[in-house]
């Protein structure tokens, strides 16, 4: 019955092409991808599957249903279609959301026989302020057992680590004068966020090398002969596991107490948006997911490369077992958040990796199904590891 689904993903795959071709040629940003959440939409209940939007209070995000009413995991299907401002899917989201969509519905024409649940899960706004977050924090996952997402790349790669992130904002708020004939009455915000540049770069020495802080100044006054009131800067920070970054994160906020007892200006600090954990991988979900896309036609998958960046998968590995892999363009090099980059995802070729991915994460919830061995050792490795 697995090879079924050869023939399921060639039924579709036209279809799969013809929506990933469209988001590339309409792109849109984080929670404001009505048209691309409804192309997915549609083409899923076109295929049976019982759909609601608007999930976690998100206009964009949706849950789609396929039930066999047999006993058997559920398996999850993750789809991101957010773009970036000028870019467009320069991240390849229009293949990721394609993908995950394409493997909910081949999944769902054996499910039937074999037993177990299909659910794709529309999450929007990757890029900025992921709907992954509170999908997690909401219990969306909580009648989920898997979880998987494909994302191109220029090569392929085993699913990794990320990094945890903040995205913390300061806003400093002192008092105007004029700069030259009174500036001993005002107070000034920018010096407030000058020295909190300062504090942070003074703190790089004095953390492992896998933090990154980075920031820049969004407001710091309007005119030179008026002691800005009001300055803010924003800044991202990243480490490799979500203990270590909530105790950096707490370095950096009094690193703002102290330039606010320096300068006289007070100090404000909130998150501009939403908190990413870091990746936990699934060992064993990753091994299967990797010899089924070998399987597919992808002729070599790497080990997991380093990552240096944060993803709001992260936040979902922490509550059901999960892989975040990466296929390949066949374009080594290729540089992500690109317009080269979008430019690829529609040529032949990534069509015809589509496709394999498409098949790669079907064959992979089949065979959760089926194998009861290999998904309690997913299951034990999760909770081996909470």
């Amino acid at each position: 019955m697995k090879a079924d689904l050869q023939n399921h993903i060639q039924s579709i795959q036209s279809k799969l092409w013809e929506m990933s071709d469209y988001l590339y040629h309409h792109p849109e940003i984080g929670d404001q991808e009505f048209n691309s959440m409804q192309l997915l939409v549609d083409f899923l209940k076109e295929h049976k599957f019982k759909v609601e939007t608007g999930v976690v209070e998100r206009s964009t995000a949706f849950k789609a249903v396929y039930n066999s009413n047999k006993e058997g995991p559920t398996i999850a299907y993750l789809a991101e279609y957010d773009a970036l401002p000028g870019v467009g899917h320069g991240c390849g989201h229009n293949m990721i959301g394609t993908m995950g969509v394409g493997a909910g519905v081949v999944l769902s024409k054996v499910i039937n026989e074999i037993g177990g649940r299909v659910v794709v899960l529309g999450t929007p706004a990757e890029e900025t302020n992921g709907a992954k977050v509170p999908m997690a924090e909401q219990g969306v996952f909580d009648d989920i057992d898997v979880a998987m997402i494909l994302h191109p790349a220029d090569v392929s790669s085993e699913s990794g680590e990320s990094l945890a992130m903040d995205a913390i904002q300061f806003d400093f708020r002192g008092r105007t004068s004029h700069a030259a004939a009174a500036p001993e009455k005002g107070i000034n915000a920018l010096d407030g966020v000058l020295q909190l540049f300062n504090g942070i770069n003074a703190l790089r020495q004095h953390v492992t090398s896998d933090v990154r802080i980075h920031g820049v100044i969004t407001e710091g006054g309007e005119a030179a002969n008026v002691v800005p009131d009001k300055a803010v800067a924003q800044f991202y920070v990243r480490a490799k596991s979500r203990t270590y970054l909530n105790e950096v994160v707490e370095k950096v906020k009094n690193i703002a107490r102290g330039a606010s007892a320096m300068t006289g200006a007070e100090v404000h600090i909130s998150n501009y948006e939403l908190s990413y954990d870091d990746m936990r991988t699934n060992e064993t979900l990753s091994k299967l997911f990797t010899k089924n896309i070998l399987a597919s036609g992808v002729e070599k998958v790497n080990k997991a490369k380093d990552s240096l960046g944060s993803i709001d998968m992260g936040n979902v590995s922490q509550v059901v077992p999960a892989i975040h892999p990466y296929i390949g363009l066949d374009s080594p090099g290729l540089i992500a958040h690109t317009k080269e980059f979008a430019d690829t995802t529609i040529t032949n070729n990534s069509h015809k990796i589509l496709a394999q991915g498409a098949l790669a994460l079907a064959s992979t919830g089949f065979d959760i199904i089926q194998e009861k061995a290999t998904f309690d050792e997913i299951m034990e490795e999760f909770n081996r590891n909470k």
